[in-house]
């Protein structure tokens, strides 16, 4: 019976001790409780709560702060916080500034379909707004990253971030109604987006490139933005599609622009020089198709503006000028296409030129010429006056020369270097030499060697010399000399026009005939 009893009182014992164990883990566990109701003494790993007295930070869990830390935007931890949270959440701000009159407020985010929301709360706690954002995806995963992996992630992340913020060209991201809900800095500071007094963004952000939404297309659009002083800077705008909206990227342009304009201005001006020029002008490009051709060409080739505006061949267009006789007439087809080969392969290595006697009796100067990247330029010029006039002159030329010879009289013109133009024939049967067989200069110098050398020694030769080289008004004069064969001669120097100087020979016999009353029947031969 004792024993049993003894059983019964170590039972309750047992009893008694776990209940009181009991009572005093509920009460650690109550209290422990009742700490973690604390505002951020231990909040859930998966909120971020910010606690604001109107703009100004007055508390923060480790990740809402960690959150601030990564909005670089905005000089504030209000402006940082709106420039995570504006656009993200629609009406965010409307909705905050009515906090204090409805007393709590709760928003969903936006976000692409099949991706849980960010939600946000927020309550007015005495006065104070607490913000909490709550991240669904990251409910109850309670995610650890070592210290060296959140060390690399934050090293990469600043990287972006500077080279993103530092780079030239415009960044903007815009969501499928096309706000825009991401911009890099250069976009921000050319869309004014910034608030002077803290740098808080402005939201939303403005459209620089017109209210119009960006669409993915095939290449870059060239657009415009005007300052409020009217000046204008152009872009290459460049969009491409996302799940959630557009990237878009807006690389300046004006240096391109600048550069075009430049070119048009200068195209301009040599189409209105080419339109005025007498020379026709037919360009083509390493294809050999017709670029580039000016008015003087359809006049001088006859050929039409409907022809020479569809672009011809350089083998079609010379086709043509063969067809309508504008180019010399060749012995066979199979000449003429190696004679039109060899013109384009001589003008595409370098300056050529051939003239073209034309079956109507005009003559061209064709000239072709190498252009950059292949191109051959020709030149079409009617040279048939500058040919006429140069078939003329040396008409006359020739006939002076012939008068010249017909001329008993040694005659010799010297100019006012010295050097000999021109003797006739009895110039050439006197002395023994024919200058215009020489090839090289003959000067008065030599002239007065060779009437030395075949003549007694006489004063008249140096003055002779002095005379045809001398500068100012000068006289005629004359005077005779004796050959070494004893023929006397008389002497003539006479001043021309330019400084130019006629020598004349004449033997003395020949002088008695002419004044002789009987008439001379002599034949002279020329």
């Amino acid at each position: 019976m004792e024993q049993w009893m003894l059983a019964l009182v170590i039972v309750a014992t047992s009893v008694g001790s776990a209940l009181i164990a009991l009572m005093i883990l509920s009460v650690q566990l109550g209290r422990r409780s009742g700490r973690r109701n604390g505002l951020f003494e231990q909040p859930a790993l998966e909120q971020s709560v910010f606690l604001f007295d109107d703009q100004d930070l007055v508390d923060a869990t480790p990740s809402a702060r960690a959150l601030l830390d990564a909005s670089p935007m905005g000089g504030s931890d209000w402006a940082r916080l709106s420039a995570f949270l504006a656009p993200r959440f629609e009406d965010f701000s409307s909705a905050l500034s009515g906090l204090a009159g409805r007393g709590s407020i709760e928003l969903v985010a936006r976000m692409a379909e099949g991706v849980a929301p960010l939600r946000l709360t927020a309550e007015d706690v005495n006065g104070l707004a607490r913000i909490t954002l709550i991240d669904p995806e990251a409910e109850g995963r309670g995610v650890l990253v070592d210290g060296l992996s959140h060390r690399a992630l934050e090293d990469e992340l600043e990287q972006l971030r500077a080279t993103v913020d530092r780079a030239p060209v415009l960044v903007w991201r815009e969501n499928t109604v096309g706000a825009v809900v991401w911009a890099n800095r250069a976009y921000i500071l050319r869309s004014d987006a910034l608030e002077s007094a803290d740098e808080a963004l402005v939201w939303p952000l403005p459209h620089i490139f017109g209210p119009e939404p960006m669409t993915p297309g095939n290449g870059p659009r060239r657009m415009k933005i005007d300052d409020s002083e009217n000046k204008s800077y152009w872009f290459e705008c460049h969009s491409y599609a996302l799940e959630d909206g557009t990237l878009n990227f807006a690389v300046s342009a004006d240096g391109t622009v600048r550069a075009e304009r430049a070119l048009r201005d200068f195209v301009q001006t040599l189409t209105k020089t080419f339109a005025d020029l007498p020379i026709g002008l037919a360009i083509f490009d390493r294809q050999r198709q017709l670029q580039l051709f000016n008015p003087a060409l359809i006049e001088l080739t006859q050929l039409g503006a409907e022809f020479l505006s569809c672009r011809p061949t350089l083998y079609a267009f010379l086709d043509r000028l063969r067809e309508g006789r504008m180019m010399p007439e060749p012995k066979d087809y199979r000449s003429w296409r190696q004679q039109m080969t060899a013109l384009e392969q001589a003008a595409a290595a370098g300056h050529h030129s051939e003239t073209w006697s034309l079956p109507s009796g005009q003559t061209y100067r064709v000239t072709g010429r190498p252009h950059p990247d292949g191109a051959v330029a020709f030149l079409f010029e009617d040279i048939s006056s500058e040919v006429s006039l140069t078939r003329r002159f040396r008409a006359e030329l020739e006939l002076g020369q012939e008068v010249l010879d017909a001329l008993e009289e040694a005659v010799a013109v010297f100019q006012p270097s010295g050097d000999l133009v021109m003797s006739n024939a009895a110039y050439a049967r006197m002395w023994g030499v024919d200058p215009g067989a020489t090839l090289g200069r003959v000067t008065a110098l030599d002239a007065v060697r060779v009437w030395q050398s075949q003549s007694l020694p006489n004063p008249i030769w140096s003055e002779a010399r002095d005379f045809v080289t001398q500068i100012g008004d000068r006289s005629k004069w004359q005077g005779e000399a004796i050959l070494a064969s004893g023929q006397r001669i008389a002497c003539r120097f006479v001043p021309l026009t330019g400084g130019t100087t006629l020598v004349a020979f004449t033997p003395i016999s020949q002088i008695t005939l002419r004044t002789a009353p009987v008439r001379s029947t002599e034949t002279v031969v020329a």
